[in-house]
């Protein structure tokens, strides 16, 4: 079953997060979070560190990512990992994957004519809600 990961990153002062606005197919031209493949035989942590750092230029030093949550589809024969975390720094983000921006956090991350995912970017962000005071305070 192939492993992918998304990971939703917060600034430091939990005010914005992180998207990027898909380049290509599947949802290309929506905004979703960043992520990517689970290598064969990699941790599932590990590699969210390195997509995150191939995608946006942020090292495990700048963050520490914590494993919020999985999804399985079966019918697809794929797994997905969430992972979230908090900025320890300012820092500047670069790739060309995706264009990245910054979003505020007044917007319907269910809006499905914006966003990708058929409303899990709304749900990642809702659980994260539910437990920021634990896994956002590094």
């Amino acid at each position: 079953m192939q492993g992918y990961n998304v990971i939703i990153v917060y600034n430091e002062d939990l005010d914005s997060i992180l998207m990027c606005k898909r380049l290509r197919n599947p949802y290309k031209g929506l905004s979703g979070l960043v992520g990517g493949k689970i290598e064969a035989g990699e941790d599932g942590l590990e590699s969210a560190y390195r997509e995150l750092f191939e995608e946006t230029s942020i090292s495990r030093n700048s963050i520490t990512l914590h494993h919020l949550m999985d999804f399985t589809y079966y019918y697809k024969n794929c797994y997905v990992e969430a992972y979230a975390g908090r900025l320890k720094h300012n820092v500047l983000v670069a790739g060309d994957e995706n264009e990245l921006y910054w979003s505020d956090l007044n917007h319907n991350f269910f809006d499905t004519s914006f966003y990708a995912g058929e409303g899990n970017v709304g749900h990642i962000i809702e659980q994260v809600n539910m437990c920021k005071d634990t896994i956002l305070c590094d």
